[in-house]
Formats: C-alpha cells, structure tokens, sequence
C-alpha cells in the first residue's frame, strides 16, 4: 500500500507553478496537502487573527485547488488557516470557500477544525499543571493569559485524521503543526510511522527541499518502508543533498524532531538518488511518548506605536550617527515626560549601520546616508502620537554641538508620523497536555 501526497506549495498565498500542479493532477494523488502559514511573520497575526497575505491571492490560488480537487476526486486539506490559525482566520477561509463553491457550483461537504483556546481553559491548565514551558519560553502569570487576544494549540495527526474520518471533501484546520497534514493520511493507511513523518518535514514547504524552490509542487509517496519525493516542476530536481538538508529548516536538532505524541528520529536515515529527479528515503524512525502534549502559541497586545523616519546624509552626522540619535532619544524622554507622559518607549533603529542585528551586528559599515527609523510604544495611540510630536522637531534640526548652526534632515514623508496601531508580542511557547488528542480541538462539518 502506498500513498500519494500532493503540496502545491509551502503556503497558500505564496504562489506555485499551474503546469507542475497539473501534473501532480496527473498522477492520481490520494490527497492535496497545503499549509496556510506560520509564526514565521510574527505575533501581530496571531494578535489579531489575521491573515498577512492579499485576499485576492488566497481566492486565486485556493479556487484553483478546489477545483483541482474536484478533477482528482480526492480530499483537500489546509493547516494553520489564514495564517496564524486563530478561528476568525478559519472562519475567514471558510468564507472564501463558501464563495467559490457558489462561483464554480460546487456542492462541498467541509470539515472545519478550530484550535482556538479559552482563557478559561488555559487558566485551568496552568493551575493543575498541565501547561508547561519549553526552553526559552517567557514567564507566563494569569495576567498574561487573561491579556491573551488570542490562543492557538498546534494540531498533530491525529486532529487531522478526525476531520478525514468525516468524509470530508476540504478540511479547513486551524493551527497545526507544519507536517501533521501530509503525515495524517500516511499514517492512516498503515505507512511507515517513520517514513510518514520524515517525509512531511521534507514537504512541509513544497519545493523548497529540491534544486528548484520556487517552483512550488512535489509530490511525496509514503509506503511500509519510507517515502520518495518527486518534484512536478520539470525543471526541478531532488538530491540526497536537497532532502537531507530540509532537516536543518526551523529545526534546533537537525536530526530529532518533536511531534504531539512523540518524536521523529532521523540519524539512521538512508537517502539514495532513484535518478536525477528523485529521491528514495528510508531508515528513519518514530518514537512515541506520553502524555499527550502539543504546542500553544499565545499573543498579547503590549502597547500601540507611532512611527516617523528621518534620513541623515551630512557625512559628519553620519559619522556620529549614534552620539546623535542617543542624544535626540534622551532629550526627548525628557521633553515628554515633563509634558505629563509616562509609560512609553522611544527606540531609534539606525538603518545601513546595525538596525537588523543590533548589537549582534559583526560587519557595520558607514555608508553615505543613515535611515532612522523613530519607534514610539506607549499604552494608547493617542499618547505615542503625542510622543512622536514632541520627537519630530528633533529628529529634523537636532545639531550635534550647542555652538553649531542648525541643520535640517529630511522626512520622506508629510506628515511624517505613522500609526502602526496595535504592537503585540508572543507569550506562549509551551506545551499543554491533553488527556487525549481531540480535547481542545473543534470539528464541524458544513455542507455547502
């Protein structure tokens, strides 16, 4: 028994190549596979269940999957919906689908799985214990998790079975792990529990494990003993290198990685070359654990900023840029909280010298011209708006020295301060245990 697995691409939203998915079509899957996104973007998704890509693109490309699916009569399957995976992003997606399905006539039963968490539920797991901090992960009280806008667990396979057990056409899932909707249908049918896994790490991301990432669609055939990865571009191929390399992406181990249940096992993994295009996998090994435990991702709103940008172009201010912007950032604290404002942050990121790495930067270099982004966070909009005021005249004619004449910088932009509303920040890296694998999951079906 085997079983064919089509991902069109890393992410909806991203693009992918319409001829390669055509072949894939070809080659009777038994199911479509694609994620909806990650934290990878940050926490304002999450923050405010939405998604970062363009509705027209996510229309595009999900009514050209649907109908795909419609031609190879097999189940479609999306996780972490509109990127974050918060239920307005599930419901968000569940819209589009309803209206496509009206625009192609298309009669769907859909199968809508929610990851979202109560705060009541996360308070009472924190109270008995049952929430548990990864390394690194922030200190967590019940303000943080009454703060929370929204909470996420991350969905393992077996969430994704459940919704394929209703005979669902399109399963639309909130958050899950990258791999558990490739690994789901594998792991059904009776694959290798090693190989399902493996091979869904290596086609979480589409194409980006073979020569050709941007191509986008691949396709991956789990059998008893591993899995071959095949890309449909035909320009694309797949090495042992490509392959085995996908284990370093977003992976602490590149040969361990944790699932719910368990864990995925790769240091006896075997990868053999079948020809220039594909590559044969076997060896790898999963290991099952309890409890039960999967991931939560929370976000929490932290303040509202303003935003205004300078660019400094005199070579003398370039070359104290930073006497300069720490001088402009301590002047202005002043002014402000003399002003009556208290609770906020002015930050001054110095674009072209380290405003990426920060103190972390090894390679500084000066250039002819310095941006410097003026960050604003304080409790209201109203207040960083005011902030940034009193920071205008500063950032365009602060001189360097009492005894020298003053200069003027130039804006880009008028009038210069920019709301960026709401600034949140994850809270959450910890695992939560369940009793058993469906407790804080909601599956629904729809028919449309």
């Amino acid at each position: 028994m085997s079983v064919r697995v089509l991902i069109p691409s890393g992410a909806l939203g991203l693009g992918y190549d319409r001829d390669a998915l055509a072949r894939g079509i070809a080659q009777r899957p038994n199911i479509i596979a694609i994620d909806g996104g990650s934290t990878d973007s940050g926490p304002h998704y999450l923050g405010t269940g939405t998604s970062k890509y363009s509705r027209a693109s996510i229309k595009a490309e999900w009514r050209a999957l649907m109908q795909a699916r419609a031609e190879a009569q097999v189940p479609l399957v999306i996780g972490t919906a509109g990127t974050c995976g918060a239920d307005q992003a599930v419901d968000w997606l569940v819209d589009i689908t309803r209206e496509i399905a009206r625009e192609i006539q298309q009669t769907l039963k859909i199968a809508v799985l929610k990851s979202g968490q109560s705060q009541t539920q996360m308070q009472k797991a924190f109270d008995s214990g049952k929430m548990t901090p990864l390394p690194g992960a922030p200190t967590v009280t019940t303000d943080d998790l009454a703060q929370c806008s929204n909470i996420v667990a991350l969905a393992g396979a077996e969430q994704i079975q459940a919704a394929l057990d209703t005979g669902a056409q399109i399963i639309i899932a909130g958050r899950t792990t990258d791999t558990a909707i490739i690994a789901a249908l594998p792991l059904m049918r009776g694959c290798d529990p090693g190989g399902a896994w493996h091979g869904a790490k290596i086609g979480e991301c589409g194409a980006l494990a073979t020569t050709h990432p941007n191509t986008g669609t691949i396709m991956i055939e789990f059998d008893s003993t591993g899995f071959t990865i095949t890309p449909m571009a035909q320009e694309a191929c797949a090495t042992p290198q490509t392959v085995s390399a996908h284990m370093l992406y977003e992976n602490a181990d590149p040969f361990i990685l944790h699932e719910p249940g368990g864990y995925l096992d790769v240091t006896q993994a075997q990868y053999t070359a079948l020809d220039a295009r594909q590559v044969r996998v076997t060896g790898s090994r999963w290991v099952a654990t309890e409890p039960y435990r999967v991931k939560l991702e929370g976000a929490v709103c932290r303040g509202y900023q303003t935003v205004s940008l300078v660019l400094v172009r005199d070579p003398r201010y370039v070359e104290n840029i930073r006497m300069w912007s720490d001088d402009i950032a301590q002047q202005s604290r002043a002014k402000a909280q003399a002003r009556g404002l208290a609770d906020f942050t002015i930050e001054l990121r110095l674009i072209g010298v380290d405003a990426t790495l920060g103190p972390l930067e090894r390679d500084s270099q000066k250039g002819s011209e310095v941006g410097v982004l003026a960050i604003v966070t304080a409790r209201s909009q109203q207040e960083a708006n005011e902030v940034a005021k009193i920071l205008n005249p500063y950032l365009l004619h602060h001189p360097l020295s009492a005894n020298e004449e003053m200069p003027t910088f130039a804006f880009p932009f008028s009038p210069p301060e920019m709301e960026r509303g709401a600034c949140y920040e994850f809270c959450l890296h910890h695992l939560l245990e369940l009793s058993e694998p469906m407790e804080g999951f909601r599956l629904e079906v729809l028919d449309i």
